[in-house]
Protein backbone atom coordinates (compact mmCIF):
# COMPACT_ATOMS: atom_id res chain seq x y z
CA UNK A 1 0.00 0.00 0.00
CA UNK A 2 2.03 3.10 -0.96
CA UNK A 3 0.83 6.54 0.22
CA UNK A 4 -1.08 9.67 -1.34
CA UNK A 5 0.51 11.52 -3.96
CA UNK A 6 -0.31 14.54 -2.20
CA UNK A 7 1.59 14.08 0.87
CA UNK A 8 4.94 15.53 1.11
CA UNK A 9 7.71 13.83 2.98
CA UNK A 10 9.33 16.06 6.17
CA UNK A 11 12.56 14.27 6.23
CA UNK A 12 13.05 16.05 2.76
CA UNK A 13 11.98 19.43 3.67
CA UNK A 14 8.41 18.52 2.19
CA UNK A 15 10.19 18.04 -1.23
CA UNK A 16 9.48 15.14 -2.47
CA UNK A 17 6.24 12.97 -2.56
CA UNK A 18 6.32 10.30 0.08
CA UNK A 19 4.95 7.77 -2.32
CA UNK A 20 7.92 8.28 -4.91
CA UNK A 21 10.57 8.04 -1.93
CA UNK A 22 8.77 4.57 -1.11
CA UNK A 23 8.16 3.48 -4.13
CA UNK A 24 11.77 3.60 -4.90
CA UNK A 25 12.02 1.70 -1.49
CA UNK A 26 14.48 4.33 0.04
CA UNK A 27 12.29 5.75 2.57
CA UNK A 28 12.94 3.98 5.89
CA UNK A 29 10.27 5.43 7.81
CA UNK A 30 7.62 4.00 6.59
CA UNK A 31 7.21 0.69 8.14
CA UNK A 32 3.97 -2.11 8.71
CA UNK A 33 2.15 -1.26 12.33
CA UNK A 34 0.29 -3.96 13.54
CA UNK A 35 -1.30 -4.35 16.95
CA UNK A 36 -4.33 -2.67 19.06
CA UNK A 37 -5.10 1.23 19.54
CA UNK A 38 -4.45 2.17 22.81
CA UNK A 39 -7.34 4.40 22.53
CA UNK A 40 -9.86 2.83 21.24
CA UNK A 41 -8.53 -0.81 21.32
CA UNK A 42 -9.61 -1.41 17.56
CA UNK A 43 -6.49 -3.80 16.04
CA UNK A 44 -4.32 -1.68 13.77
CA UNK A 45 -2.63 -3.56 10.94
CA UNK A 46 -1.57 -0.96 8.36
CA UNK A 47 1.32 0.64 6.41
CA UNK A 48 2.26 4.51 7.11
CA UNK A 49 5.00 6.75 8.40
CA UNK A 50 6.50 6.63 11.58
CA UNK A 51 5.95 10.07 12.40
CA UNK A 52 2.21 9.90 11.73
CA UNK A 53 2.44 6.67 14.38
CA UNK A 54 4.37 8.84 17.14
CA UNK A 55 1.34 9.89 19.00
CA UNK A 56 -0.50 6.44 19.33
CA UNK A 57 3.64 4.42 20.42
CA UNK A 58 3.63 7.59 23.00
CA UNK A 59 0.21 6.43 24.63
CA UNK A 60 1.06 3.14 24.39
CA UNK A 61 4.60 3.60 25.89
CA UNK A 62 2.83 5.81 28.71
CA UNK A 63 0.04 2.78 29.54
CA UNK A 64 2.94 -0.06 29.70
CA UNK A 65 4.46 2.44 32.16
CA UNK A 66 2.03 2.58 34.45
CA UNK A 67 1.07 -0.68 34.35
CA UNK A 68 4.96 -1.22 34.99
CA UNK A 69 4.51 1.10 38.20
CA UNK A 70 1.35 -0.80 39.71
CA UNK A 71 3.36 -4.34 39.17
CA UNK A 72 6.47 -2.50 41.27
CA UNK A 73 4.06 -1.19 43.48
CA UNK A 74 2.49 -4.30 44.39
CA UNK A 75 5.56 -6.26 44.34
CA UNK A 76 7.10 -4.13 47.18
CA UNK A 77 3.83 -4.22 49.60
CA UNK A 78 3.87 -8.01 49.24
CA UNK A 79 7.93 -7.58 50.60
CA UNK A 80 6.62 -5.27 52.94
CA UNK A 81 4.41 -7.90 54.16
CA UNK A 82 6.84 -11.09 54.38
CA UNK A 83 9.66 -8.59 56.00
CA UNK A 84 7.16 -7.94 58.53
CA UNK A 85 6.17 -11.41 59.19
CA UNK A 86 9.59 -12.49 59.52
CA UNK A 87 10.85 -9.79 61.95
CA UNK A 88 7.60 -11.44 64.59
CA UNK A 89 9.05 -14.61 63.67
CA UNK A 90 12.81 -13.62 64.72
CA UNK A 91 11.41 -11.92 67.53
CA UNK A 92 9.47 -14.37 69.09
CA UNK A 93 12.41 -17.19 67.99
CA UNK A 94 15.15 -14.64 70.12
CA UNK A 95 12.89 -14.12 73.25
CA UNK A 96 12.16 -17.90 73.41
CA UNK A 97 16.14 -18.59 73.58
CA UNK A 98 17.76 -18.21 77.20
CA UNK A 99 20.05 -15.03 77.93
CA UNK A 100 23.12 -16.00 76.64
CA UNK A 101 26.01 -16.58 79.10
CA UNK A 102 28.17 -13.99 80.79
CA UNK A 103 30.69 -13.46 78.16
CA UNK A 104 34.38 -14.02 80.17
CA UNK A 105 36.63 -11.32 79.75
CA UNK A 106 39.46 -11.44 78.47
CA UNK A 107 42.83 -10.69 80.84
CA UNK A 108 44.77 -8.07 80.15
CA UNK A 109 48.36 -8.19 80.13
CA UNK A 110 50.88 -5.82 82.85
CA UNK A 111 53.80 -5.07 80.35
CA UNK A 112 55.30 -3.34 82.74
Amino acid sequence: MLPDPKIRCPATGFAKSCRSIVSKHDCPKFVKIAGVNPNDGQPVDRFGCVDSFLPMLLIENSQMQRQTGAAVESFRNEMVKQNTQTMILLAAAQSALPPPAAAATPKLIDAT
